[in-house]
């Protein structure tokens, strides 16, 4: 007899099936395809010192895009997988590559009246303004307004604020207003009282003051809202000026690799002018709008909602900007004790604490974000009090409050900030521009909590840097030098004014990039090369992570790209 087959144990057979259960999927016979390649990218850039600030990967060589979005970031083999025949391929030349820069507080249709302006920028003295505003009045018909902006009196020999006389002498036939270079104060001539009926029987109106000679007559300087008396007065440009002008300041933008930047205070007109602009393709910029403190405009956002990226993320509009106080080179910072140099003066309130706290209340409701602007230790505190007091009354997770400026603290308000989950939207550029002077308006020891980076930082929140352009020039990497310096261009003083103060350059890369689109609830769109974002990106000619600091000002921008494509190149015609 032939013996039977072996078989083998059923406790083998059940185990050899679980050991074919229990194979990847790829060990098993399968009729599934591989994957699909991804589609070639749009544009390759290799070759390059890419500072991505994204933490999870802070350095590449190499990055693609793809509609208009980052798709891969990393090294220049892996990138050289996505070319195909139509990808456009930028060799960077190992030059330097950071993403878009945002400015996360200027002035868009401020920066456009400065472009047909007189420039006052740098004036050493009354009478180079005077002979600034008499030659262009040569070239305008009699009774023409002249309007110019960028004169400061702390960079004259005699800083005392001027006098219409030699103005109105020089330039008798035109109305002059010419706004210091903060946006805090104006200086105007006789014709221009004449045509807004100022008399020595004006009386100040809040928030505002009118200085006077001995005999109580106005000397021509206006300090914030006195100088409305007067602006009221002057024909507004037309709706084809405006348009231009936008235009124009974009233009100076992207030459100093400008991507994007918070609007602080723009009217409904603007904003639908913006919108208008958008929508038909002329808005090359991301622009994150704050609505000004005005009754009739607040009520029509807050009904309408937030906008968030509109026409292919060009457009925000989710946020609110009031005033607490003045500026301190003109003294109408709001201080908690009077100015050193002024000791009957305190500053000026420009909003009644409970304007700020009702309005941050309504827009709580409304989903809007409040921005204020606040420089004095006095004006932060009326900000954080009633930030505060909202807040109690109407509690939200992740509001992203912010306080424009923060540059006077007292130490016991430095820790609020992280308290209440408020942003710092600072200027580094204001500390090297005030530097010379601030101590004589707060004495040494207010100094101590004057443009207080680090203290800031340690407590736990972010810092995005802005310029406050036109207040200041356009060039973001001035802030990024004046963050890592404590400097003026002239690498004065030495060691950097109150160094302890000072960011690391990560901190003032993330403060022009990364930060600004957190304070604008746009982190998961813009601000790092990170996959998945928009394209925005700019090529500098200097690595300012590495370069001794005396040099990042001589940095120059190659090309300023915007989803991908380049709006600004060097020596482009």
């Amino acid at each position: 007899m032939r013996p039977p087959p072996l078989r083998p144990p059923l406790g083998l057979l059940a185990a050899a099936a679980l050991v074919v259960a229990a194979r990847p999927a790829s060990a098993q016979p399968s009729s599934a395809k591989p994957a699909p390649a991804p589609p070639p990218a749009d544009l390759i850039v290799t070759n390059a010192r890419v500072y991505t600030a994204d933490d999870a990967r802070p350095r590449v060589e190499a990055f693609a895009v793809r509609d208009g979005r980052f798709v891969f970031a990393g090294s220049a083999l892996e990138a050289a997988a996505l070319r195909g025949p139509a990808t456009r391929v930028v060799d960077a030349g190992g030059e330097t590559v950071i993403p878009g820069m945002t400015d996360a507080h200027a002035h868009l249709a401020g920066l456009a009246e400065t472009l047909r302006s007189v420039d006052l920028v740098g004036t050493r003295s009354l009478e180079e303004v005077i002979a600034r505003v008499a030659a262009r009045a040569k070239a305008l018909p009699a009774g023409t307004w002249i309007t110019g902006r960028g004169w400061d009196q702390n960079a004259w020999g005699d800083t005392r604020f001027p006098a219409h006389e030699a103005l109105s002498a020089a330039v008798p036939d035109h109305p002059v207003f010419l706004g210091r270079v903060d946006g805090h104060a104006a200086f105007v001539n006789a014709a221009a009282m004449r045509r807004a009926g100022l008399t020595r029987a004006t009386r100040d109106p809040e928030g505002g003051r009118l200085l006077r000679d001995a005999a109580g007559a106005p000397t021509g300087v206006l300090i914030d809202r006195a100088q409305e008396m007067v602006e009221r007065a002057i024909p507004a440009p037309t709706a084809a000026e405006t348009r231009q002008g936008v235009t124009d300041a974009i233009a100076v933008m992207h030459r100093w690799g400008l991507t994007g930047m918070h609007d602080a205070g723009a009217s409904r007109a603007l904003i639908d002018l913006y919108d208008d602009m958008a929508r038909g393709g002329q808005l090359p910029l991301r622009l994150y709008v704050m609505i000004g403190d005005d009754s009739a405009a607040l009520a029509h956002f807050f009904a309408k909602g937030p906008v968030a990226g509109a026409h292919d993320g060009r457009l925000w509009v989710r946020a609110v900007k009031l005033y607490a106080d003045g500026a301190m080179g003109s003294r109408g910072a709001a201080l908690l004790e009077p100015y050193s140099d002024d000791p009957n003066n305190t500053g000026l309130l420009l909003s009644a604490p409970a304007h700020i706290r009702d309005v941050a209340a309504r827009a709580l409701a409304a989903g809007f974000q409040v921005n204020t602007h606040a420089i004095g230790d006095r004006g932060n505190r009326v900000v954080l009090d009633a930030y505060a007091a909202a807040l109690a009354a109407r509690p939200v997770a992740d509001h992203r409050f912010r306080v424009e400026h923060a540059q006077i603290l007292h130490s016991d308000d430095i820790p609020r900030f992280a308290q209440l989950g408020v942003i710092p939207s600072m200027q580094a550029s204001h500390q090297s521009s005030d530097m010379y002077w601030v101590g004589k308006r707060l004495g040494p020891t207010r100094l101590l909590g004057a443009y207080a980076w680090r203290s800031l930082l340690e407590s736990g929140v972010v810092i995005p840097n802005g310029s406050d352009f036109p207040v200041e020039a356009v060039n973001p990497l001035i802030s990024f030098h004046a963050a890592i310096a404590r400097q003026d261009a002239r690498d004065w003083p030495a060691g950097g004014w109150f160094a302890e103060q000072k960011m690391t350059r990560d901190e003032a890369l993330k403060g022009m990039t990364l930060w600004p689109a957190y304070a604008a609830f746009q982190e998961g769109e813009l601000g790092s090369i990170t996959p998945g974002k928009r394209a925005d990106f700019v090529v500098l000619d200097q690595d300012i992570m590495r370069v001794p600091a005396e040099l990042v000002l001589r940095t120059r921008v190659r090309s300023t790209w915007l989803g991908g494509r380049d709006v600004y190149r060097q020596g482009a015609p």
